[in-house]
């Protein structure tokens, strides 16, 4: 490359991988490497990052092999240069079809050739981003197409009592409405007449669903989710249960073990066993989509499917309101829920809180979210011995979910009904209160049954195919469209951060490439060479889950760290190169965390933490969501990390949606809708307050405005006096400096009571773990 200077290849890379010629003379190599060459494949790599694969082809000519194979392929990449055929990255810039022959040496001095059409848009000229959520704004790469006519129910934590959080005045005069979640679960799973189907990575038999109810219960509406399940089976309702087997759990007579992450998945099995709800354990990388779908009633005397996703597992340490309570109704609203992993047995400390978000699925993509669950439970179950029996002997299939083809009373798509039906609507397409919404996944085919076997049919399904498998990795595509097409402002809440380590100021090849964290250093970087405003917000917790001075803590923590300072060094200089004055990284980006401090101070005894002492404890942050410009919304159980959105690891499910009367193209002002008092809603609860400035978040006076909320929370948290926090937003303690480095903030190397290096440490766990 010229003058040795670093190309960001920031757009979208149409790759066909045509044919190769001449790969080795088969003469002289050994039967191990000659059966290889009689099935090669391609990998494509920009700099440390792999972006594609081909399937292995079976040619008969095994030395010039033909693919013909296509790839769509989001780049936002610094490279020098691509595959080493020595495509010229610049030659890529210009966006011009390149149709060639490449010469490619291999490391052993062989020559081979091959041929590639190339073309490449970038983000600043693809018209997909150009205008914020235009109408019917969708993400092609995905499995699921856009669903017409959705109604969409957002939630924030797992409950919320009515009165604590202000009014939020919407564009049509009304106040948005805080809905509470685990009562509408447990009203729904009631009201069920055919099924209930439950994915979850932990379900926990024992909890309570409803504890400060703000409406009667029906019947059976006091008893634990276990109990409730068992009652609603007797009533002959289908009960199916899909959760994630963790291998280090243990239920076997005397022999019982709780297992690495207490999922409960043996002890909920054994509880389920030889009743009628039917409770299955998967193997696999994770278990991580968290669903309910019922039967509800819809028009007149018919019914229809509803679906329940997010972040919220329906297990012990989850039930919370945006309160978030350490000390207080823990003998009485917490009773036999605490929860609080940090803590080694036998130690005594505040109830951990929890924070989360979760939506509720009505019209047309509910159908999508109930074909998602019987892809994933035909596959877990096809090997199972029972299944087998069934099969072979009775000529059942799939015996144990419902046909809902066949039962009239029950709206659903069908051979004469497409899945986008206007029967199936819950809102007419000029109801202001219309959503569009669109079904996202992380999986491939080994966790879902009926994904196509060949790289043809997967690319007519939007599919990527590596190896043998098909991959649907349309919850990272949803994200990067999202940021690209965003105009002022994004606010991310995730459990975890971390991604594009392709670009790392080191540990390049961790293998971390998801591209969610450079396309948000890269899109603030494009507004400040456009000299426009723009607000990135990100909350996360304080430290992830569990000891923060243990090996997979301090990883992740590392790893973290390199995400952030990859993504302010990005900033810090496009500051620099655009000769923007008074200026600073946090002017655009920042990082937040959430705590909560109790009144009072007590004498610490042995058994207590420093945490007791103190009453202060973090607010655990399990949030996987992200709102855009006040108009879109995705909401999920993927966290921002490569095991979530590689696809063919952690399971997932998310959605994005959109009303299409409340967006910037329609209104030509601030869209008041949904999404926006969601939005204030939360930071409602974050800032304790609404000031006028929140209704502008790309604006530096709204900035300021939250740092220095954070920095004071901050302080008040750590202080050795009590002092009431405004809210529970805190800095994220990280000083950020004028190039971009991270260093603690002064005085605060490790976290506050529990120790733990707040930037985190290698160790020598395996990166695939912590990723």
């Amino acid at each position: 490359m010229e003058n040795n200077e670093t190309v960001y290849l920031h757009g979208d890379l149409d790759l066909v991988i045509i044919e190769v010629r001449r790969i080795a003379s088969m003469e002289f190599v050994s039967e191990h490497v000659r059966r290889f060459l009689k099935h090669p494949y391609i990998k494509v790599y920009l700099g440390e990052a792999r972006v594609a694969r081909t399937a292995r082809v079976r040619a008969h000519d095994s030395q010039n092999p033909v693919w013909n194979e296509h790839f769509e392929i989001p780049l936002a990449h610094p490279v020098d240069q691509i595959l080493n055929a020595f495509v010229s990255a610049k030659k890529i810039v210009m966006g011009e079809l390149i149709d060639e022959w490449f010469p490619v040496v291999g490391t052993d001095g062989t020559h081979t050739a091959i041929r590639l059409q190339i073309t490449f848009t970038p983000c600043n000229i693809n018209p997909i981003y150009a205008n914020g959520i235009a109408e019917n704004y969708a993400v092609m790469c995905s499995y699921f197409p856009l669903r017409h006519g959705g109604k969409l129910t957002l939630y924030q934590d797992a409950h919320v009592i009515d009165g604590r959080l202000p009014d939020i005045k919407l564009g049509d005069g009304k106040n948005f409405e805080h809905h509470k979640c685990w009562e509408d679960i447990c009203h729904a799973i009631l009201e069920a007449q055919n099924l209930v189907y439950i994915a979850g990575w932990s379900i926990y038999h024992k909890i309570m669903l409803v504890r400060e109810p703000s409406k009667p219960l029906p019947n059976g509406g006091d008893l634990n989710l276990g109990e409730l399940l068992k009652y609603k089976s007797q009533q002959g309702v289908r009960v199916v249960l899909l959760i994630w087997d963790d291998k280090t759990s243990q239920d076997k007579c005397l022999f019982k073990i709780g297992g690495m992450m207490q999922t409960h998945d043996k002890e909920t099995r054994k509880f389920f066993k030889h009743s009628g709800v039917t409770c299955v354990c998967r193997i696999i990388y994770s278990q991580h989509q968290k669903c309910v779908i019922v039967d509800a009633k819809g028009h007149e005397n018919n019914r229809k499917i509803i679906a329940f996703l997010g972040g919220l597992d329906l297990c012990d340490g989850r039930y919370d309101t945006p309160d978030h309570r350490l000390y207080n109704d823990i003998d009485t609203i917490f009773k036999n829920d605490y929860h609080n992993p940090t803590f080694c047995q036998g130690k005594k400390g505040p109830r951990q809180p929890w924070h989360d978000l979760h939506c509720r699925i009505e019209g047309p993509a509910a159908y999508d979210v109930l074909k998602n669950f019987e892809q994933r439970w035909k596959k877990a179950t096809e090997c199972s011995e029972f299944t087998r029996i069934c099969k072979l002997i009775l000529g059942w299939h799939d015996y144990i979910l419902v046909d809902i083809e066949h039962i009239s009373q029950i709206a659903s798509p069908s051979g004469t009904i497409p899945n986008d039906h206007p029967s199936l609507w819950a809102f007419k397409e000029n109801d202001p209160e219309n959503w569009h919404i669109q079904i996202f996944r992380s999986v491939d085919s080994e966790s879902v049954e009926g994904f196509p076997t060949n790289v043809f049919a997967a690319k007519e399904q939007n599919l990527v195919f590596e190896k043998k498998w098909a991959i649907d990795r349309s919850i990272q595509m949803a994200y990067i469209q999202a940021i690209r097409s965003a105009q002022r402002f994004i606010f991310v809440e995730n459990q975890y951060f971390i991604g594009s380590s392709f670009a790392w100021p080191c540990n390049k090849k961790t293998g971390a490439n998801n591209l969610i964290p450079m396309e948000l250093a890269l899109k603030i970087a494009s507004k400040i060479r456009a000299n426009e405003r723009f607000g990135v917000y990100v909350i996360i917790p304080m430290w992830p889950e569990g000891e923060p001075s243990s090996s997979s803590v301090q990883q992740i923590l590392y790893w973290q760290r390199q995400t952030m300072q990859m993504m302010y060094k990005i900033i810090a200089e496009e500051l620099k190169s655009s000769n923007v004055e008074n200026a600073h990284a946090t002017d655009y980006l920042n990082f937040y965390c959430l705590g909560k401090r109790d009144d009072g101070h007590t004498q610490e005894s042995s058994n207590d933490s420093a945490s007791e002492a103190f009453r202060r404890f973090m607010i655990y942050v399990h949030s996987k969501g992200m709102i855009v410009d006040d108009e879109y919304i995705i909401i999920g159980s993927a966290n921002i990390n490569q095991r979530s959105m590689a696809g063919h690891r952690d399971v997932e499910i998310a959605m994005g949606a959109y009303q299409p009367h409340y967006t910037w193209i329609k209104k030509k002002e601030h869209p008041l809708g949904q999404v926006y008092g969601y939005r204030m809603s939360l930071w409602a609860e974050h800032l304790g307050c609404i000031e006028n400035c929140f209704k502008d978040p790309q604006n530096l006076e709204c900035v300021k405005y939250i740092n220095n909320v954070a920095e004071d929370n901050w302080k008040k948290y750590t202080a050795e006096e009590y002092s009431p926090l405004q809210g529970h937003i805190l800095k994220y303690p990280v000083k950020i400096e004028a190039d971009g480095k991270i260093n603690p903030l002064p005085g605060h190397n490790l976290f506050p009571d529990v120790g733990g290096r707040v930037l985190g440490s290698m160790t020598i766990l395996p990166d695939v773990i912590t990723t």
